[in-house]
C-alpha cells in the first residue's frame, strides 16, 4: 500500500565527481547543536517514464531504488518549488498499480520502461538542535547516470541535498543555504536528478548530416506537444501523435487575436484537467471541485466563444465534459451537503437535538461518500475518461478555430461575454418577477448557471480587456456565491427530508430535521431578499 511524504529541499552543484567534499562548517547555522555524520549509503535506483518522456515534461519522477533506509517505489508529484509530494510502495519487480493509476493521466496506453539507471553514493549528515531534533538532512550525492533507453550515455556529477526534516520551518533552508552560499556553492539548475540525467546522457547532435558532433554538444530534448502552424492544421481534429498526448505548454508567444486568447484559457483549463487527475485520486482536499470547476470553465468556453471556436468540433466534446462533470459532481455535492449539515448540526443547542441525528448523518455520509469515491475512481479508470483525455489534446493541437479567431480580440471577445451577460440580466430578471417556491428556486439556479458561464468568459477576456473584464469576474462571482447559497439550501432542504423519512421509519424522533429545515428556509428567504440589491448594484456597473 502506498503512502505519502512531503518533501521540501533544495539542491545545490558540488564539484566534479570525485572531488573533496565541499560542505562548510554547518554547524555555525543559527538553531544547529550538532551535525552528526550518518555514514554513507550506496543507492541504486531506476527511472520510469514512457518512450517519448512524459512524465519527465511534466516534472514527474517515478524510480524503484534499493539502498538507504527507503527502498521501494518513489513516485514524486510536484507541489510548488522546491516542494514535492512523494508516494511511496514496496519493493518490487513491476510497477505498483497504486501508482501506475497516479500517472495514468499522462502515460495513458503508452508503456512504463527503464530510461535512466542512477548509482549514488551518498554521504549523510543530520543538522539537529540542542534537544536532538532533527532540523534538515544533508547529503552529499556523488551520482553516475547511465542512459537505458534512447541512446547509451553516461555522466557523473557531484551534487548536495538539503531536506527539511518533516514538519520544519522552511525558513531554515534559507539559513543553511546562506552558509553553502558563503562556501561558494550555488542552486543546482537543474530541478531533479532525473532531469539532469536525461540533459547529460541525451545522444550527441551532429553539426553536419553524416559527421559526428562536437565534443559536449549533446542534443536537446524534443518540444512537447506539435511544432509548427502548420502541422497543427494540417492534422486538425483527426489525429493525434503518441507525442503529444498528455504534454502540456505555453504558446509560442503572447496572445495577440481573439483566437490566441480563448485558446491560452482552453489550453489552461486542459492543463488542469490532467494534472488534478492524481489529487483526485489520492482524495487531497478540494481536487474535486477543482477538476469539476477545469471541466465547466472548458465547456462554457466551447458555448461563449462559437464564433472562434467550430461549435460543430466543440459541441461533442462539451457534452464529454459535461459527463465528467456530472461524475465529479457525485462526490464533490457529496462533500459540500456532509459539511453544511455537519455545520448547522453543531449549531443547534443541544435542547433542539432530539434521538440519534448525527448518528444517521454519519452513516448516510459514509455509505453515500464511499460509494461515489469508488464509482469516481472507476470513472478515471475508464476507456471514456481517457479518451476525452485525448480528445482534448488534440483539440489544442489541432483546434478548429473560426474567421473571427483571428480578429482583433476587443471587438470578438467583448461581444461574446456582454451576449452571456445579457443572458444572466433575462433569467435574474425572470426570478425577481416570480413568487417563492419551487419555480422561483429553478430560475435562481439557472441564473447561477448562466453567471457562472459569464465569469469564466469575462476570465477568458481578462488579459486581453484588463480591468473591465476583472471587474465583471469579481460581480459575476458575487452574484453567483448568492445564488449558490440560494441553491445550497434547496439542496439542504431535500436531504432534510429523505433523513427525516429515514428516522421516522425506524421510529426515530424527527423533530431535529424539522428545525434544520426550517433555518434553511430562513436563509433561503434571506438571499431572495438581498438579491434585487446585488443585482442592482451590478447591473449599474454593466459589462466590458
Amino acid at each position: 500500500m502506498a503512502d505519502t511524504k512531503r518533501e521540501i529541499e533544495r539542491k545545490y552543484e558540488g564539484p566534479p565527481a570525485g572531488g573533496d567534499t565541499p560542505l562548510p562548517d554547518l554547524t555555525d547555522v543559527p538553531g544547529v547543536s550538532r551535525v552528526i555524520d550518518k555514514g554513507v549509503a550506496e543507492l541504486d535506483a531506476t527511472y520510469y517514464d514512457t518512450a517519448d518522456q512524459r512524465l519527465a515534461t511534466a516534472s514527474l519522477t517515478l524510480r524503484r531504488r534499493t539502498g538507504g533506509d527507503d527502498a521501494g517505489w518513489h513516485l514524486k508529484l510536484p507541489v510548488s518549488e522546491g516542494v514535492r509530494d512523494e508516494i511511496r510502495a514496496p519493493l518490487s519487480d513491476s510497477v505498483p498499480d497504486d501508482l501506475t493509476a497516479l500517472v495514468r493521466s499522462r502515460v495513458r496506453e503508452a508503456e512504463l520502461v527503464p530510461v535512466v539507471r542512477l548509482l549514488s553514493a551518498r554521504d549523510v549528515r543530520h543538522l539537529v538542535d540542542a534537544s536532538g531534533t532533527l532540523l534538515a538532512e544533508v547529503s552529499v550525492d556523488r551520482v553516475r547516470a547511465e542512459r537505458l533507453s534512447g541512446g547509451a550515455g553516461s555522466a557523473e556529477w557531484t551534487e548536495i541535498e538539503v531536506e527539511l526534516a518533516d514538519d520544519g520551518d522552511p525558513a531554515f533552508l534559507d539559513k543553511v543555504e546562506k552558509k553553502l552560499r558563503k562556501a561558494g556553492l550555488r542552486r543546482s539548475a537543474s530541478a531533479s536528478k532525473l532531469a539532469k540525467a536525461l540533459e547529460d546522457t541525451a545522444p550527441r547532435r551532429s553539426t553536419k548530416p553524416g559527421k559526428p558532433g562536437k565534443p559536449g554538444k549533446t542534443e536537446k530534448p524534443e518540444k512537447s506537444g506539435r511544432s509548427g502552424k502548420a502541422e497543427k492544421g494540417e492534422k486538425g481534429m483527426k489525429e493525434t501523435k503518441a507525442a503529444t498526448v498528455a504534454k502540456s505548454g505555453p504558446p509560442e508567444s503572447a496572445p495577440r487575436t481573439a483566437g490566441d486568447h480563448v485558446l491560452a484559457y482552453v489550453r489552461a483549463q486542459r492543463d488542469a484537467i490532467v494534472e488534478l487527475d492524481p489529487a483526485v485520486r489520492r482524495d487531497v482536499p478540494d481536487s474535486v471541485h477543482r477538476m469539476r470547476v477545469a471541466t465547466r470553465r472548458l465547456r462554457s468556453t466551447f458555448r461563449s466563444y462559437g464564433k472562434v471556436l467550430d461549435r460543430t468540433v466543440t459541441g461533442p466534446v462539451g457534452d464529454e465534459l459535461k459527463w465528467l462533470a456530472a461524475e465529479l459532481g457525485v462526490d464533490r455535492d457529496q462533500e459540500v451537503l456532509t459539511e453544511h449539515l455537519t455545520a448547522a448540526l453543531d449549531g443547534l443547542p443541544s435542547d433542539l437535538i432530539m434521538g440519534p441525528v448525527q448518528a444517521r448523518l454519519d452513516t448516510w455520509s459514509g455509505a453515500s461518500r464511499s460509494g461515489s469515491r469508488q464509482r469516481l475512481i472507476a470513472v478515471l479508470d475508464g476507456r471514456r475518461y481517457l479518451d476525452l483525455l485525448t480528445t482534448l489534446d488534440t483539440l489544442v493541437a489541432g483546434p478548429p478555430l473560426l474567421e473571427a479567431a483571428s480578429k482583433e480580440p476587443e471587438k470578438v471577445i467583448a461581444k461574446a461575454v456582454r451576449k452571456d451577460f445579457k443572458k444572466v440580466a433575462d433569467l435574474v430578471g425572470q426570478a425577481l418577477e416570480l413568487s417563492p417556491g419551487s419555480e422561483r428556486d429553478l430560475a435562481m439556479h439557472d441564473a447561477r448557471k448562466k453567471a457562472k458561464r459569464t465569469r469564466y468568459a469575462a476570465e477568458t477576456a481578462t488579459p486581453a480587456l484588463g480591468e473591465p473584464a476583472a471587474e465583471l469576474v469579481k460581480s459575476m462571482k458575487s452574484l453567483q456565491t448568492l445564488l449558490g447559497d440560494h441553491q445550497d439550501s434547496v439542496m439542504v432542504r431535500e436531504t432534510l427530508r429523505e433523513l427525516a423519512t429515514e428516522a421516522q421509519g425506524a421510529d426515530e424522533n424527527a423533530f431535529t430535521y424539522g428545525v434544520l429545515y426550517g433555518r434553511e428556509e430562513q436563509r433561503a428567504a434571506a438571499v431572495e431578499a438581498a438579491l434585487p440589491g446585488e443585482w442592482e448594484a451590478i447591473e449599474g456597473k454593466g459589462a466590458v
